[in-house]
């Protein structure tokens, strides 16, 4: 069945809409970043540079690194855009452009997420790397597409009873990453746990300026809850998306995140720049040694 022209939006040039990408551009493995200006701080890495565009915050650098082609992609802030980048991209590997149709052959992408973020324990310092096992998103983006029994019920639930999470908001959901790609990037140097994903900065963080929170007291929840030796290490604004979209249409998903902030002790890395090029160093070697 060919799919509507209001649904599957292509550019004139025949580039899919938002991401400005055809089919070509796409690599085996795609590197998310959510700052546009990180995405050449990790292609200065590359050794040759074949292709780069930009629309809007999403800018693209596709090259080679030790053999190895590579796509670097800015998704920009949040879950809504994560739901636009992952979407796209899966259409310009599963759908033909031309006849608006599904492809019979899945084409499975390796997506790693190189963000910042904050931890929320006092034993995981500014400066470190965390790796989600799991995302645990606060944002409902999952919750608009069919449940194909991809969330982990039983962590979820236990999530829900420990924070007594207010019902009127969106279900907490909890995805697994891609124990494929996990075990590529993690090592003795890497941090693990669950990355939670908040719809938004101030308030979806906990954070305080002119507006009262709906649950004072949820940070702290967060951080003291465990279950089967696992809990919440770090909080940032993509992760949950990306696991939960990959899974649904069969792609490998990963979350790298250097951590800038840290949310327990109230600290803040003195060099935020070089914690984020450490993480995309360390990142770059174990995707393509």
């Amino acid at each position: 069945m060919s799919i509507k022209k209001s649904e599957l939006i292509l550019n004139p040039d025949g580039s899919i809409y938002h991401l400005n990408l055809k089919p070509e551009h796409v690599a085996p493995t795609v590197i998310f970043v959510g700052d546009q200006d990180r995405v050449e701080k990790v292609a200065n890495h590359f050794d040759e540079i074949e292709f780069t565009t930009q629309k809007r915050e999403f800018k693209t650098i596709v090259g080679k690194l030790n053999g190895k082609r590579l796509t670097v992609l800015s998704t920009g802030i949040g879950p809504d855009n994560i739901d636009i980048v992952l979407n796209e991209l899966d259409a310009l590997v599963n759908i033909n452009l031309d006849t608006r149709s599904v492809k019979k052959e899945l084409t499975s992408l390796q997506i790693v997420r190189m963000g910042t973020s904050g931890s929320l324990h006092e034993d995981i310092p500014v400066d470190s790397i965390v790796l989600g096992k799991y995302g645990l998103g606060f944002d409902g983006v999952l919750h608009s597409y069919e449940d194909k029994g991809i969330f982990e019920r039983e962590l979820e639930n236990a999530f829900i009873d420990h924070c007594d999470y207010a019902k009127e908001k969106a279900r907490p959901y909890i995805i697994r990453n891609s124990p494929l790609l996990e075990k590529k990037l993690l090592s003795d140097q890497i941090f693990s746990g669950i990355t939670a994903t908040a719809g938004g900065f101030y308030g979806p963080q906990g954070r305080i300026l002119r507006l009262a929170l709906q649950d004072n007291d949820l940070n702290n929840k967060i951080e003291s809850f465990r279950h089967n030796q696992l809990r919440i290490t770090n909080l940032e604004m993509e992760t949950s998306v990306i696991y939960g979209l990959s899974k649904l249409l069969g792609h490998h998903a990963v979350s790298m995140n250097a951590i800038i902030a840290n949310r327990s002790n109230l600290t803040f890395s003195k060099d935020p720049y070089a914690a984020v090029e450490n993480m995309i160093q360390y990142t770059l070697n174990r995707l393509t040694s």
